[in-house]
């Protein structure tokens, strides 16, 4: 089993950066790490993810140039930096992690979950 730990979420005014941390420990065999925000009565959604090895990396657009996704290995944890935040940023992010291919976009592909953090950007 693979133990997902987020931190680093609050309250930012917008225009402000947050930088998120996924710790993991256990079990730590994975190939990916992603992160999906859900705001309150909304779909989870994809946000960003990265391989292990760093080769591949993604965003969805509404955080393309903004965020950046980026992983210590040393540490086993995985970071969202968040920039530049606007108040449809407000969600609770999750931490995701997976170990089987797959599209890895979709929120299906992943096996491990953390607890979420939340990010709130008031208008």
């Amino acid at each position: 089993q693979v133990q997902l730990v987020e931190s680093g979420g609050g309250s930012v005014q917008a225009g402000g950066s947050l930088r998120l941390s996924c710790q993991a420990s256990g079990r730590t065999f994975i190939n990916f790490v992603g992160w999906f925000r859900q705001a309150l009565g909304e779909r989870r959604e994809f946000v960003a993810y990265i391989t292990w090895n760093a080769e591949m990396i993604d965003y969805v657009d509404a955080v393309k140039g903004r965020f950046t996704i980026s992983r210590d290995s040393a540490k086993n944890t995985v970071y969202l930096q968040m920039s530049s935040l606007k108040p449809e940023d407000t969600a609770v992010y999750y931490c995701a992690a997976g170990y089987m291919r797959g599209v890895l976009s979709n929120a299906s592909s992943y096996q491990y979950w953390g607890q979420g953090t939340q990010v709130t950007v008031p208008s």
